[in-house]
């Protein structure tokens, strides 16, 4: 059976988005399926999909939204928490944001957005699955 994130469903279609920047709260989204996700700004920017990003994660061993490990022995050092300083819709599948740290490469497409939901009940599925 096909996975309805594979195709432009009620599943990756969103029904509204609230990006919570004043009060960095994070991002809101509820699906035309009824799903609702919450993702919060250090989860987005641990999750940022550019290319860049993404192959570190891919050399570290980290899954969207995990943050980085430090090295054993290293202290961690100060870094002010991930939060946008803007945000623009990309047509009608993405989302962009411009980061504290100004980094801004990331497009947050609606089905990526999904397939990383970091709520319990999609945690849960995606292990069933694999």
């Amino acid at each position: 059976m096909q996975s309805p994130l594979q195709t432009q469903t009620a599943a990756t279609d969103p029904k509204s988005v609230k990006v919570n920047l004043t009060t960095g709260a994070g991002v809101d989204i509820e699906w035309r399926d009824g799903h609702v996700s919450h993702y919060s700004f250090i989860f987005l920017r641990d999750a940022c999909p550019c290319a860049m990003c993404c192959e570190e994660r891919e050399k570290s061993g980290r899954e969207p939204g995990e943050p980085p490990k430090l090295a054993p022995g290293a202290l961690p050092m100060f870094k002010p928490s991930a939060k946008p300083v803007s945000a623009e819709g990309i047509g009608k599948y993405a989302i962009k944001f411009m980061w504290n740290d100004n980094h801004d490469l990331g497009l947050y497409s609606w089905k990526y957005l999904r397939e990383v939901c970091p709520c319990a009940s999609c945690k849960e599925s995606v292990k069933s699955a694999g």
